[in-house]
């Protein structure tokens, strides 16, 4: 899908005319109709505008596949790994036995947990050095 097309869905989702949008990011009703039928493509500041203002990627604007950022590589593993330390290797209760509810219940609870804390250990780590979640 082209740009303009993107433009088009995500300015009729917010319910804008061309010339609303125009007048929020800075250009005119005519540049908007440009962009959206293809005669015209936005310059990167207004690409950047236009994400903002849509609250999606410039990637996903260009209709580039999205990439997830290496540090939400290294969260997932990080709470992968803080699940299975906590939850998986030998979380018991009274007589040993957990439920599959009860486990997704501590699941729910250990991942937020993990948020909560996790920038904070991260931030401890960087201003103190070699701090490890």
């Amino acid at each position: 899908m082209m740009i303009g097309n993107k433009i088009r869905d995500l300015r009729k989702e917010k319910k804008l005319s061309q010339s609303e949008l125009g007048k929020l990011i800075g250009v005119s009703q005519t540049t908007v109709t440009a962009w959206e039928t293809g005669r015209a493509e936005p310059a990167s500041t207004y690409i950047k505008k236009l994400a903002d203002f849509f609250n999606v990627s410039a990637d996903y604007l260009l209709g580039r596949p999205e990439k997830k950022s290496s540090n939400e590589d290294q969260k997932s593993k990080d709470l992968k790994k803080f699940l299975e330390d906590n939850l998986d290797n030998g979380m018991t209760f009274g007589d040993g036995k957990v439920t599959q509810e009860d486990r997704e219940k501590l699941e729910i609870a250990l991942t937020q947990i993990f948020y909560r804390y996790h920038d904070e250990f991260k931030k401890r780590k960087e201003e103190k050095g070699g701090f490890k979640f």
